[in-house]
């Protein structure tokens, strides 16, 4: 009897296509023009990614800038710090409502979200401690989608109705992520069951803090750089992989919960949410790997065995370096770095964001050197953001989960504008280059 590996080689052989075809037929892979730049398929106002300019027909390196609602990110972070104060509800409510908040405005909102935090009665114990799972973004989009039988109009797609699941679902994520993840270590880990209930008057990131640690115990510090990972995790842009998913979904004029969904399950993939994950992998390849740290012989060596292929996971890829968009500089990586060197100077890790400074400068030489190409390549904001989580205690399987507790606000913004704005399903075109074959009768085959 033959079993599922034995029919691969049909699989594999049957699904190839060649890569002269594309160009053929003028295919845009992934949605990317030939210079790179992606397909202009929307509009909005949601957000904005700017990484260059086009001067007389030739990108130009800028450097980069990421705008919520027309407002440069960099501003809110900025004022929030001069102000002592934590920024993510009022991204939220910028990005959802489309303006900035009063200060009442603010008060009313988080405690708004403060006070939907807590899950639907017995929805932890009979959706997520009796079928946990190994993966926490594999909790969290079923458990979105259980939330549909508990909600009281979840095929309602006015305005109204879905910006109040959009703001329940806001709510209510870090509650999941900390509850699956609590579950996954009991069950799997074997380890002892805790769980806290959420206080309605903490911020997303003190809940997050707080109902991941067993003593729910953490410093402002760390509350404040948790708070600007998730400002600058929320939104980026109509095009990166999961908000269009959202959109697309959307698109088909389906319910909130299987948007959402379909949305993180996109950020789950290691090319998207999971990108901060390799990014720790090569790190403690090249920590194990080159003796002296500070040295910029020994490190630059290393990147160019790694991006030869020859060391860390054998992709070719230096990990948290370029952007699809950013060329000059990430703002999200400048801002994230500047607070993660305060949090090393506090846990007693600053020779490890020496090294982590060290790559960022030589990876674009080592680039340059190795593949004699002039393109400006800078550190993104995955670079930084698994270093942070690490400081922070925050184990690697929460890391993409925590991203999805951010960039939730985004996609709730854009499911919303799509219902308001869209109105056309999202449909692109396949072109076939499969042969015209004859139909062959069994006893001829």
């Amino acid at each position: 009897m033959r079993r599922v590996k034995d029919y691969i080689s049909g699989i594999t052989g049957n699904d190839y296509i060649d890569a002269e075809l594309y160009g053929r037929y003028n295919v845009k892979r992934g949605l990317r023009n030939a210079d790179g730049t992606g397909v202009l398929v929307g509009l909005t106002r949601i957000g904005d990614v700017h990484g260059y300019i086009i001067d007389e027909g030739e990108k130009v390196s800028i450097d980069g800038k990421l705008f919520y609602r027309g407002i440069d990110v960099e501003q809110i972070v900025g004022a929030a710090a001069r102000e002592n104060r934590l920024c993510f509800e009022e991204t939220i409510y910028l990005l959802v409502f489309g303006q900035l908040p009063d200060k009442v405005q603010l008060e009313e909102f988080s405690a708004l979200l403060g006070n939907s935090r807590a899950l639907p009665k017995n929805f932890a114990e009979d959706s997520i401690m009796k079928l946990p799972s190994r993966d926490i973004m594999n909790k969290l989009a079923r458990s979105v989608l259980t939330l549909y039988s508990y909600d009281e109009d979840p095929e309602n797609q006015s305005p109204e109705n879905v910006l109040r699941q959009c703001l329940e679902l806001i709510a209510r994520f870090p509650t999941i992520v900390a509850y699956s993840y609590m579950a996954k270590k009991h069950y799997f880990d074997h380890e002892s069951l805790i769980i806290h209930l959420p206080e309605p008057g903490c911020s997303c990131a003190e809940a997050m803090l707080s109902l991941i640690r067993p003593d729910q115990k953490f410093s402002r510090l760390e509350a404040e750089i948790l708070d600007l990972a998730l400002v600058l995790h929320a939104e980026h842009g109509g095009g990166n992989n999961s908000t269009f998913a959202v959109h697309l979904v959307s698109s088909a004029d389906t319910d909130t919960f299987s948007a959402l969904a379909a949305g993180i399950e996109s950020l789950k993939g290691f090319k998207h949410g999971g990108a901060n994950i390799k990014v720790m992998g090569m790190m403690e390849d090249i920590k194990k790997n080159v003796k002296h740290w500070e040295s910029e012989e020994e490190v630059a060596a290393y990147l160019e065995a790694v991006l030869r292929g020859e060391a860390c996971d054998g992709s070719g890829l230096i990990y948290g370096q370029g952007h699809a968009v950013y060329t000059k500089s990430d703002p999200r990586a400048v801002l994230l770095r500047n607070k993660a060197a305060i949090l090393a100077g506090e846990k007693n890790l600053t020779e490890e964001y020496g090294l982590y400074r060290l790559v960022e400068q030589l990876a674009p030489e080592v680039f340059r050197k190795l593949k004699g190409s002039g393109k400006d390549i800078c550190s993104n904001v995955d670079f930084y953001s698994g270093f942070v989580y690490k400081m922070l205690g925050i184990p690697a399987e929460l890391f993409t989960p925590i991203f999805a507790v951010s960039r939730v606000a985004g996609w709730c913004a854009h499911r919303m504008e799509e219902i308001v704005a869209g109105g056309r399903i999202i449909r692109p075109a396949y072109k076939c280059v499969q042969p015209r074959l004859d139909y062959l009768s069994l006893d001829k085959r």
